[in-house]
């Protein structure tokens, strides 16, 4: 299943469904791609929060265990999608709200991972600025640059930086434990249990909420794999990787922040260089911090291309997506982001962050939405060539999928906890914020048995474009004649 030396180094499909000629790459690439992705320093503060929100090492770490179990559960099965059907994530939806009716939750997904990029590179370019001795700003457009850069190669150069960063990225770690544990008596600070209800929901809630982040662009990454490869073993590569790289970043946030003394919160790029001292050492550090940001934000600009992409095609009539428009495309994402970092680099940043936050409630609906109808009611059997066609067998709108996605979204807003909308009920919960699981449990239960009584027509098997020099096989695969 290794890519052969034919593939181009720049992507040529987009949307599209790839065809089987094309398939190539392994499952260790998907598990150093997501475990590339999370070893980095958002995942860093994501932990520490764990701590600094006031709960204890040994009970925080439990709970940030159980949260990513949890998510990276659900992120995996969405990746697992991807080599039976070969095509990016959120196309996929349009089984579930129609080929019109899709745009409602993609728009919301292309806004958070807009604003997650445009977080991740105020961190990134603080860490440049620190390595080449310029101001924040200038930081910024560098790692923008970049950004733009990988994002247009597209799908074989994300997988490889995805390796490089996995890499560096355990380097960088190993070298940050041990000069932690050095630096602190960490036996006693697991020794301090205190547990709290609230403290280990906001752990666990904290976790599986990263986690779960992934759902709407995971597959995108795992679609050129070959379609006889397993989807238990897609699921595993996946999930493994980003459970165990979120989890090792997280562990280290938790210590960081226990040991700090307060010190860590706004100031944690230089807090966590600032464990191994200066000079070569320091720089090296730096250099792993702004490189860890770069799987990452490119999966965000990317996964915000196919979005956009998907909005306009479903309208459009057809997928393809040309190489002169991805680069369009891509420019404006990264533009918008880089933009939104510059100006909120120094004030709005902590708001506007709460407020990408708040929209995550917008698609653990459709995560449970999606999951259910492709696992549970049409097990697989998708039409592919409908997805293009508002009068096929999908229809522009489906009233059903519709409706229980406005129910999740609705159900939740009791239970949200940020600084942009804190909900009614979550005061009597101790301030922990469980949206999450509303929004994955009710709307998933609703869907089921809903779609069971009024579901349309599902194909007798799975229905894939018809590839030139393929015959059909028994399983509705195309298999190369």
């Amino acid at each position: 299943m290794a890519a052969n030396d034919t593939t181009p180094l720049i992507e040529r499909r987009s949307i599209d469904y790839i065809p089987e000629a094309e398939r190539h790459g392994r499952l260790f690439s998907q598990f150093t791609l997501w475990m590339g992705a999370n070893l980095q320093i958002t995942a860093i503060v994501t932990g520490a929060l764990a701590v600094v929100l006031g709960g204890d090492v040994f009970w925080s770490l439990i709970g940030l265990l159980i949260g990513q179990l949890i998510g990276g559960g659900v992120m995996a099965l969405h990746a697992a999608q991807g080599p039976k059907l070969g095509l990016p994530q959120m196309i996929s939806s349009r089984v579930q709200f129609g080929v019109y009716g899709a745009a409602i939750p993609i728009v919301l997904v292309c806004l958070m991972y807009l604003g997650f990029t445009a977080t991740g590179t105020v961190l990134s370019g603080q860490a440049l600025g620190q390595l080449f001795g310029v101001s924040d700003s200038v930081g910024i457009l560098i790692f923008a640059s970049v950004i733009v850069l990988v994002t247009v190669l597209g799908y074989r150069v994300i997988h490889f930086i995805g390796r490089v960063a996995s890499v560096i990225g355990v380097v960088a770690f190993v070298y940050l434990f041990s000069r932690l544990v050095s630096q602190t008596d960490v036996g006693a600070l697991l020794q301090i249990r205190h547990f709290s209800w609230s403290s280990f929901l906001l752990a666990v809630s904290l976790a599986a909420s990263w986690q779960i982040a992934f759902g709407p662009y995971v597959a995108d990454y795992s679609r050129y794999l070959p379609s006889k490869t397993s989807s238990v073993k897609t699921f595993f590569a996946a999930g493994a990787g980003s459970v165990v790289g979120a989890q090792v970043a997280m562990v280290l946030g938790v210590f960081a922040a226990a040991m700090s003394n307060g010190q860590f919160a706004g100031h944690e790029v230089a807090y966590i260089v600032g464990l191994s001292g200066t000079g070569a050492t320091a720089a090296l550090l730096y250099f792993s911090i702004a490189f860890g940001k770069v799987t990452i934000s490119t999966l965000n600009s990317y996964g915000s291309f196919m979005c956009i992409a998907t909005i306009i095609s479903g309208f459009r009539g057809r997928l393809e997506v040309t190489r002169l428009q991805r680069l369009v495309f891509v420019l404006a994402i990264v533009g918008t982001a880089t933009l939104i970092a510059l100006l909120g680099q120094h004030s709005f940043l902590g708001a506007f962050k709460s407020f990408i936050l708040f929209l995550l409630a917008f698609f653990t609906p459709w995560s449970a939405i999606n999951l259910v109808d492709y696992y549970c009611i049409t097990r697989e059997r998708y039409d592919v060539p409908a997805l293009a066609d508002p009068n096929g067998r999908y229809g522009r709108w489906n009233l059903l999928g519709i409706s229980v996605y406005v129910f999740g979204v609705l159900v939740q807003l009791p239970f949200i906890s940020t600084k942009f909308y804190t909900g009614p009920l979550v005061a009597a919960l101790g301030d922990v914020d469980i949206s999450w699981i509303i929004g994955l449990v009710l709307p998933a239960a609703l869907y089921y048995v809903c779609a069971k009584k009024w579901h349309g027509t599902v194909p007798d098997q799975l229905i894939l474009p018809t590839e030139q020099g393929a015959i059909p096989t028994t399983n509705g695969l195309a298999a190369q004649a």
